[in-house]
């Protein structure tokens, strides 16, 4: 993974996470343990700080930057979707940020929140516990559900589950110029589907 140190701080990456070798790391960088980052993420830390905590995951195409003097932090077990933005903000305990979402300066996403695909949260939001938002500028919609929470259980495990199969077999190869006969498809590791 491109890793680089700035200003003589280096990033710290849990040896049980998984950083995609695409990735990039600058500077002050904080990844713990069973944390998953994906394909082309980009972690700018010379500003401010940037945290995943434990079982946490930054899927393809994420961004996360700060300011000087602030924290950008996913806390234990959040989970955010495919180039969703993160910049000075934090998301707490079990959330989830939707694909392509953005989550600006100040923030507050709280525990078992959801923030939907492609919505805006504005500097400065404050959150609380088990909300869903959406929208540009995103709005409280409903209380997160139980069958809600279960489901992105679901996905959160399977990002964990992912960064330990990630690291025993992913590796770079040559492509196969045709497709072999009977070939194989992948499974995931839990029952979880697309949410209709």
């Amino acid at each position: 993974m491109p890793c680089y140190e700035f200003e003589g701080l280096v990033p710290v990456v849990d040896p049980s996470a998984y950083v995609h070798p695409t990735a990039v790391l600058i500077g002050d960088v904080l990844v713990g343990a069973d944390v998953y980052i994906g394909p082309n993420a980009s972690l700018r830390g010379d500003y401010g700080r940037l945290i995943l905590e434990k079982g946490s995951n930054l899927q393809d195409g994420c961004i996360m930057h700060g300011y000087a003097g602030m924290d950008t932090v996913v806390e234990e077990n959040g989970h955010i979707g495919h180039g969703a933005i993160l910049h000075g903000c934090v998301i707490k305990r079990n959330a989830l940020v939707g694909m392509n979402a953005v989550v600006m300066d100040a923030a507050v996403i709280g525990p078992d929140s959801i923030v939907g695909a492609m919505s805006f949260v504005k500097g400065g939001f404050k959150g609380a516990p088990r909300q869903l938002l959406l929208g540009s500028p995103a709005k409280v919609i409903r209380q997160v559900s139980e069958q809600d929470l279960h489901w992105k259980g679901l996905n959160t495990l399977e990002y964990q589950l992912l960064a330990g199969r990630s690291s025993r077999s992913m590796q770079e190869v040559e492509p196969l110029t045709r497709v072999e006969a009977n070939r194989p498809r992948l499974t995931g590791s839990t029952e979880v589907q697309p949410k209709s």
